[in-house]
């Protein structure tokens, strides 16, 4: 990786068997939520303007003028205070600007309610009673694993095997978005770049690291770097002279390009493509994402998408190294990594994933490698203050069937990305999709079938896998404490019938004081 021009930078799951639903399409920026004030509630703000609200059902009462609430800004519990952390529009934070404007993220969050002294703490016995026999329901597989944990406190509500390592599928993106913000930080920017050859006429694609690069104007990722863009600037530095051949630098990455413990149609099936450190759309070959099918060759397509836009022979495209010293040409940068991270946790994308992995690793001086990368994950994380004893980690995204976490590691994650000591980690929650309302969660929470009242009420990160359903996020109970949870069924026969038992589950915490 030395001498390459990007080493200095270090750079959806469908539905399947492998994947949540996602929508195909990355996530617009919800507006900015109005100002709270207490104890009067106010009335429900407009939904997010890219996510409409469910169609409301018989049945659906407005009992979710609160839930609006949580959808736009979660109350976090915080040194015995209220407060709110604003997610805004993070657009704002790169549009039109070669930097990105100073993160919020980067000064610890304010508060803006006065504190609650006097909401109640549900009781481990009340949880019990509440939610214990949600978890006897047959859809839920063979054995379930729960944590809930009362954020403020950090005390432990229920437990029902918690500290159990079972297959987490993609709520390992939570380990791996909290890892590379803390190592990145969310202004972060991925670069790639196009210098020149060692010969005449030849140009080197620099990967980056930056698995969102569009084609085009048209893209399935909002504000992506766009690679006619970057041909544009090529082109520019030539100054006419026509290039001869085209290589692609992929040598920021290394190891194979899919996973241990990955099935083996997971490529086929457009779970997800090799990961490579330059690709257009991430792998998809429709840059408007209306199919899933992936390429097995990422990068030399974006080098062949390349030589056509700057006038090459696409014939010649192939592996190179940028020489050291090597003038650049062109360069462009991805949104910020909070924008990504937001993507990737609200549309389940795999490739995000493991691409952020792979910046763990960089950034801890680790091979860029699903190894490298699950190592260093594992490393930041422990200094966070997190005992990650038994946690196994064998990818960033949670397709890999070796991995392991108990749920009562995933609820002590939870509750640190929300216990103000960790401000960078912030686009972890407001990624997560809202029960109801947005990404994997959209299609959820929208019938009367006893999960209804949880609309707009949770935050969850799903998982998926053939035998394996995961649900884990936040909540407000209806005396506004607001609760961690981590639920793991294994064994799993019926999919759907597994995701609709979890979200009846998750929603009792919401209708319960648990006293």
């Amino acid at each position: 990786m030395a001498g390459t021009a990007a080493a200095a930078q270090g750079g959806g799951e469908a539905l399947s068997a492998h994947g949540d639903a996602g929508t195909g399409a990355a996530p617009e920026v919800p507006a900015e939520p109005p100002t709270l004030r207490l104890p009067a509630r106010p009335p429900m703000p407009p939904p997010p303007a890219d996510v409409p609200p469910p169609a409301r059902r018989p049945g659906r009462p407005n009992r979710i003028l609160i839930g609006a609430l949580a959808a736009l800004g979660v109350l976090v519990l915080i040194a015995g205070g209220l407060v709110v952390f604003r997610p805004g529009p993070v657009e704002k934070l790169f549009a039109g600007a070669a930097t990105p404007s100073p993160s919020p993220s980067t000064a610890a969050p304010k508060p803006v309610l006065s504190p609650v002294s006097g909401a109640a703490a549900p009781t481990p016995a009340g949880v019990a009673r509440a939610l214990g026999p949600k978890l006897t329901d047959p859809r839920l597989g063979a054995r379930t694993a729960v944590s809930v944990v009362d954020v403020a406190t950090n005390s432990a509500l229920y437990g029902k095997t918690p500290d159990a390592m079972e297959v987490p599928a993609s709520v390992t993106k939570l380990v791996t978005a909290s890892a590379v913000l803390t190592v990145r930080g969310p202004t972060y920017r991925l670069t790639t770049s196009v210098v020149a050859g060692s010969k005449p006429g030849e140009v080197v694609l620099v990967g980056g690291g930056d698995p969102t690069l569009a084609t085009n104007g048209h893209s399935i990722y909002p504000e992506a770097a766009r690679l006619d863009k970057l041909a544009d600037q090529v082109k520019k530095a030539l100054h006419g002279v026509k290039p001869t051949r085209v290589l692609v630098d992929s040598s920021l990455f290394g190891g194979p390009g899919t996973g241990p413990g990955w099935d083996g149609d997971i490529v086929s099936g457009g779970d997800a493509a090799p990961i490579r450190p330059v690709m257009l759309n991430g792998g998809r070959v429709d840059p408007n994402g209306a199919t899933a099918v992936r390429t097995t060759e990422p990068d030399l397509d974006a080098g062949r998408k390349l030589a056509q836009f700057i006038g090459a022979p696409t014939n010649t495209v192939t592996h190179g190294k940028a020489p050291s010293g090597a003038r650049r040409l062109g360069a462009v940068k991805s949104p910020p990594l909070l924008h990504l991270i937001e993507m990737m946790l609200q549309h389940s994308d795999n490739v995000i994933a493991e691409t952020m992995a792979r910046q763990v690793a960089l950034a801890e001086g680790k091979p860029a490698t699903f190894a490298g990368g699950a190592a260093a994950t594992t490393e930041v994380i422990k200094r966070l203050g997190l005992n990650t004893a038994g946690l196994q980690l064998h990818d960033g995204s949670g397709l890999s069937r070796k991995d392991r976490i108990s749920p009562s590691f995933l609820t002590s994650l939870l509750t640190s990305i929300t216990d103000g000591k960790h401000p960078k980690l912030w686009p972890v929650w407001t990624g997560m999709p809202v029960a109801g309302y947005s990404g994997t969660l959209l299609n959820r929470y929208t019938s009367s079938a006893g999960d209804a009242r949880g609309a707009g009420m949770i935050r969850a990160k799903t998982g998926s896998l053939n035998g394996t359903s995961t649900l884990a996020g936040l909540v407000l109970d209806s005396d506004g404490r607001l609760l961690a949870f981590a639920m793991m069924a294994e064994g799993v026969t019926d999919w759907g019938g597994a995701e609709a038992a979890l979200d009846v589950a998750a929603t009792t915490l919401v209708g319960c004081g648990c006293r």
